[in-house]
């Protein structure tokens, strides 16, 4: 029988910020430094006091003496064992607590080696009180001690300090005083340091967040900085990396200063990266264009020359004749990847479009049927609102996409497939789907589908196309195309492609 081993249960904390954890610290130091200054005053102020107790109870000793000196002569000493029951004759405690100039709760205790007497003066009424049993048991076990000391008798009497003589006629007496006062004067001062410093803390507390808010400003500055950096599309087109951390935050001397004198050098660093890419952009961009200039005019006069042969009317071999079929198909197809690379080249630059209202609803009307009449193996359906829907654009760039999105439809999936194009509207943008139920695209195709020259694997390619020949494929420019003629227009175009369902979704504002 397998035995379950308990699971380590993990705490997700959020990280404290620099500034709590700052604040936390000067606090925390300063609630130590109070808790230890407190300590230190109540031992200093109690040790103090009771030396000056100390002294009171010497002066009681000896006013005590004074009451006892002429009472008996009977000898003894401190070694002796008291005894368990209390009699009653003279000397008496009595005639300690009523002796004159005794500070009242004055305690005592008088042993003339036969009887035992003690009592104590009541703070609040007093009267002389007797000890009990255990009380007096308690003060006898200090009989031997030479030096004042505590005693805890307990109860209402509470501790006592107490100190042990023996008068001139030999009579042993004990005299104490309580340690109430001492401990109230304590507890008073520990209770006032505590306060103060729990006043002091929740100043400093204030104090200290808005100094380390007011020093933490610089890092907050370049926190925006680098938020502002990180929200440009660095990946593409002219960036203009102008954005740097203020001078005054950028101070070598100090710590803050070097965090944002290292953060310019990597922003100057990435500029300068980011500039020498746009130039490299630059120049194959131009380069296409160039090629593509010069490309259309051989293309032409292939096209021409290959259809005037085809048509001069001589008989020429099947061969042949098959052959400048070849070279004028070719030429055509040439042709439109020449255009598609003027189109990118123009759209790289910038070129302002012919914005206008277009009737998005008409445009896919034409599309479809276009669509159709050169897919007839595949079913084609359309969806349209009830009112028309209008967009701001170019009208032939946006056909171009609608021609383009139904183009890969139908050259990536199998005869038989189901495409349906609709037109809806949402947040005031008009949104236009092409969604078929062909195999999908591959997940690794799906982050570079809008690339140029990304091709599809065979999956998404016929084998042959109507005529029985070899298809020749994709040229990996009519989603690109797609892609650049939409965000010309400022809007967006996605991709949700599973097995069975493909979907592409275009996002235009609306007139």
């Amino acid at each position: 029988m397998q035995q379950r081993m308990p699971r380590r249960l993990s705490r997700h904390r959020s990280p404290w910020t620099l500034q709590r954890r700052l604040v936390l610290t000067v606090v925390g130091l300063l609630a130590l430094v109070s808790l230890t200054i407190g300590v230190v005053s109540v031992v200093i102020l109690r040790a103090s006091l009771l030396d000056r107790l100390d002294v009171q109870l010497a002066s009681a000793v000896d006013r005590s003496g004074v009451a006892l000196g002429g009472v008996g002569d009977n000898d003894g000493d401190r070694s002796g064992d008291l005894p368990g029951s209390r009699y009653f004759g003279t000397p008496t405690a009595d005639s300690i607590l009523s002796g004159p100039a005794q500070p009242p709760g004055l305690l005592a205790l008088v042993y003339d080696k036969a009887t035992i007497t003690t009592g104590y003066t009541d703070d609040r009424s007093g009267v002389i009180e007797a000890l009990t049993t255990q009380q007096v048991r308690l003060l006898a076990d200090h009989v031997n001690q030479l030096a004042p000391v505590t005693v805890d008798l307990g109860g209402e009497l509470g501790d006592y300090r107490v100190q042990v003589e023996t008068s001139r006629s030999g009579t042993l007496y004990l005299v104490g005083l309580p340690l109430t006062g001492v401990a109230a004067t304590a507890a008073q001062l520990a209770v006032i340091i505590g306060l103060v410093s729990l006043a002091g803390l929740v100043v400093v507390a204030v104090i200290a967040a808005w100094v380390v808010r007011l020093a933490l400003r610089p890092l907050q500055r370049m926190t925006a900085t680098a938020t502002r950096v990180a929200q440009l599309p660095l990946d593409r087109g002219e960036v203009s990396l102008d954005d740097r951390v203020p001078a005054g935050d950028t101070d070598p001397r100090t710590e803050v200063g070097r965090v944002g004198s290292a953060l310019n050098r990597m922003l100057d660093h990435v500029n300068r990266a980011l500039e020498a890419r746009q130039a490299s952009e630059r120049k194959v961009r131009q380069f296409v264009a160039d090629a593509s200039h010069e490309l259309r005019t051989p293309l032409a006069s292939i096209r021409g020359y290959s259809e005037l042969t085809r048509r001069s009317g001589q008989e020429l071999p099947p061969d042949a004749m098959h052959a400048l079929g070849r070279i004028e198909s070719e030429s055509v197809r040439m042709t439109g990847i020449v255009e598609d690379l003027l189109l990118l080249a123009r759209l790289d630059e910038g070129r302002e479009l012919d914005m206008q209202p277009v009737d998005l609803t008409m445009l896919l009307v034409d599309a479809v049927s276009d669509a159709h009449a050169a897919g007839r193996d595949h079913v084609w359906n359309l969806d349209l609102p009830d009112e028309p829907l209008k967009a701001i654009g170019d009208e032939p760039r946006l056909r171009q996409v609608i021609a383009n999105l139904l183009a890969n439809a139908r050259v990536h999936t199998n005869a038989g497939t189901t495409v349906l194009v609709a037109l809806d509207e949402h947040d005031e943008r008009a949104v236009i789907s092409v969604t078929d139920d062909g195999p999908g695209i591959p997940e690794e195709l799906s982050v570079t589908l809008f690339e140029r020259f990304a091709r599809g694997d065979s999956s998404r390619f016929r084998a042959a196309n109507a005529a029985g020949a070899p298809s020749t494929g994709s040229t990996g420019l009519g989603l690109a195309i797609v892609a650049a003629v939409v965000a010309a227009h400022h809007g967006e175009v996605t991709v949700d492609s599973r097995p069975g369902q493909t979907t592409f979704r275009v996002s235009l504002p609306m007139a």
